[in-house]
């Protein structure tokens, strides 16, 4: 039986993944491009990627009591592994609608601060002190993971961990991991996987 991360990787490869001459947010050229927001907001794409988040943060950070990441690749991302964490409750005999009921819950990281309202960079669950995991679509030089990481950490929040679904392999991780001052960055596919799996499937069909 195919497992739920194989399955999302071949989702990546087919939805996500392309070969071309590419110039990236960073500025840096690329031969292949990786937009996992297609896969993300994809029905099955999304609920595998809530999955294998959650399932990540419940074997590495238990503690955990939100996830969240910069708007707008982590939205997806965010609301669904703070939904699966629902799911995982429902299967388990428990109420997600009962406050007892341990939950993971989002909160999203504005690029700037709002000019009306309330005025906060963060939106959704916001607790100082709480333990939170930092997630990301794509990680290339880390500048958007790094950017959630210091709004959480400004916010009063503590950073346990570190989510990417795809490590460009371009220095991002270390950039990352100095940002993040001892808590773990863990990557689910690096870009040579999603390479690998796009041509294997290229070669099948």
């Amino acid at each position: 039986m195919t497992s739920q991360r194989e399955t999302l990787l071949n989702l990546i490869a087919t939805y996500s993944f392309k070969l071309g001459d590419f110039t990236l947010a960073s500025g840096q050229k690329s031969d292949y491009y990786i937009d996992c927001r297609t896969t993300t907001l994809h029905a099955e794409g999304g609920r595998l990627s809530g999955l294998v988040f959650y399932e990540l943060i419940r074997e590495r950070f238990p503690q955990a009591e939100a996830v969240g990441g910069l708007t707008m690749g982590a939205d997806p991302l965010v609301s669904n592994t703070a939904s699966a964490s629902a799911w995982y409750a429902l299967q388990q005999g428990q109420d997600p609608a009962n406050p007892a009921t341990k939950l993971l819950q989002g909160f999203l990281v504005r690029k700037s601060e709002k000019t009306h309202g309330t005025g906060r960079k963060i939106e959704g669950f916001l607790k100082p002190g709480a333990q939170v995991v930092i997630v990301d679509d794509v990680c290339t030089t880390g500048g958007s993971t790094i950017t959630a990481i210091e709004a959480a950490r400004e916010s009063g929040m503590n950073v346990i961990g570190i989510l990417c679904l795809v490590d460009r392999e371009q220095g991002g991780r270390a950039n990352i991991e100095a940002a993040a001052k001892g808590a773990p960055f863990i990557s689910v596919f690096t870009a040579s996987d999603v390479r690998a799996a796009h041509l294997a499937l290229k070669d099948i069909r």
